[in-house]
């Protein structure tokens, strides 16, 4: 007899709430929404670290400054980005984690990748290339050793992970500076990377 499909946990996410207390004690003080943006049949997994307040407003994920250059380096538009029968967007924690004291983006709280991040992944059994923005989700999906030396290391060792994963700064406009600093980037990194995803997006 052959093993069930995996559950998918969509909904269950979408009604998560065990972030709560710890939402409520920040200074945004404010509840959970989790952000849910995949479907079974996707081929694309973008990997983030958690949204920010703008998304945490729209419901969308990466409706912001930071979303605009994300799909510019994919060479994708809003309708094929936000596809969700072909592109899924999953970050380390679904909910706006807040701001601290002194206005600073919280980091994604580790439980929310610990209860659903191995679900939602065995839901997604059709992935065939991955985008891992930032350093936490870096973290997470290549494991500590291939992230030695921090984000900049692990995205100039692209060609070790390609072509089925990407790793990625975080393309916030804070990294505007990296970005000069770092040219083989968009020189070298970002038109295989797109080549790739052409060639996912296509053949479905």
């Amino acid at each position: 007899m052959s093993a069930p499909p995996p559950s998918f946990p969509a909904d269950e996410i979408a009604d998560c709430r065990l972030c709560a207390a710890d939402f409520a004690a920040t200074a945004t003080a404010h509840a959970p929404r989790p952000v849910v943006w995949f479907r079974p049949g996707a081929r694309v997994l973008v990997a983030g670290q958690a949204p920010g307040a703008r998304v945490h407003e729209s419901g969308r994920p990466f409706t912001d400054p930071s979303g605009d250059r994300l799909r510019a380096w994919l060479g994708l538009g809003e309708a094929e980005f936000y596809d969700r029968t072909h592109v899924a967007i999953v970050p380390m924690a679904f909910c706006f984690p807040g701001y601290d004291a002194k206005g600073a983006d919280l980091p994604p709280p580790r439980r929310c990748a610990a209860q659903w991040h191995r679900r939602v992944l065995e839901s997604l059994p059709n992935i065939a290339v991955t985008f891992l923005v930032g350093g936490y989700a870096q973290r997470w999906h290549l494991g500590p050793g291939a992230v030695k030396g921090g984000v900049t290391a692990t995205v100039a060792r692209w060609r070790d992970h390609a072509a089925r994963v990407f790793p990625l700064p975080h393309p916030s406009w804070r990294n505007t500076a990296w970005l000069k600093r770092n040219p083989w980037f968009e020189a070298e990194l970002l038109p295989v990377a797109r080549a790739r995803l052409r060639e996912v997006m296509d053949a479905d």
